[in-house]
């Protein structure tokens, strides 16, 4: 993975979004392989994707294309079946992120429960660490989870930022903030990498990418909203910038508002 010493942390871009959009129409575009390269070129560190399994937006067909083109890395979402893991094994993205999945849901509701399912994920994570992957488990801010993902072997964890994200006042919000703060010290203290995702937007990111244990978000829906309008490569580029270490040059007023974690 890179490291962009001008950044909080790395940028995961999620083009899942772009998929779902084709596969609405049945047509073959939008591509998603397409809007990765357009990411990675406006400087995204890697290039995140789901593979669900009822398949309803990225397809294998897209994993393997995007493997042969992408230049930076490749981060598969997915659960963990046994036929995942093997299709994991025989295209090798760079890191797995292991994530609860139900048909029903529009997109993923929760973490993993790592601490009810340590046998099944142990096994999937030494198969996938067997072939030379990363593996993170996408868990929510607790410490059963994140002793759980210890106990397991994970690499790391990326800790769910949703309650945060959804915050409908400035107290959850904060109360939620700390919380994965709390979440990203345990975390890194027993020796695990520490990434963040799921809701994050243009507002609501900086106060996350500025815990320093945090190395890696991954955002889709917010840029791929965004690129509607203005295009992917300006729509990653004005989230790079809401990570950068200086502050950026025009910021967007914070929604929910800029705070610390408690002392």
């Amino acid at each position: 993975m890179l490291d962009d010493s001008r950044y909080l942390c790395r940028l995961g871009v999620n083009v899942d979004h772009v998929a779902t959009l084709r596969q609405n129409r049945g047509t073959m575009y939008p591509d998603p392989v397409a809007a990765a390269l357009e990411a990675e070129a406006a400087g995204a560190h890697q290039i995140t994707v789901h593979l669900r399994e009822d398949r309803r937006h990225i397809q294998e067909r897209d994993l393997e294309l995007l493997r042969r083109s992408v230049q930076t890395a490749v981060n598969l979402e997915m659960a963990a079946p046994a036929e995942m893991i093997r299709f994991a094994c025989r295209i090798r993205p760079d890191q797995v992120t292991l994530v609860p999945e139900r048909r029903q849901e529009l997109t993923t509701e929760g973490g993993l429960d790592a601490a009810g399912q340590k046998k099944s994920l142990g096994a999937a994570v030494r198969r996938l660490m067997k072939s030379n992957i990363t593996v993170s488990l996408f868990i929510d801010p607790d410490p059963r989870q994140i002793e759980a993902a210890t106990d397991i072997g994970a690499y790391a964890v990326e800790l769910h930022t949703g309650e945060y994200a959804n915050a409908r006042t400035r107290r959850q919000a904060v109360r939620e903030f700390d919380r994965l703060a709390a979440a990203a010290r345990e975390a890194q203290t027993s020796g695990l990498r520490v990434f963040a995702g799921h809701g994050l937007h243009y507002r609501n990111t900086r106060p996350v990418a500025e815990l320093t244990e945090i190395e890696e978000l991954n955002i889709g829906h917010s840029i791929v909203a965004r690129a509607v309008f203005v295009g992917m490569r300006r729509a990653v580029r004005e989230m790079l910038d809401t990570i950068r270490r200086t502050e950026p040059p025009t910021p967007l007023p914070p929604f929910p508002p800029t705070y610390r974690p408690a002392a």
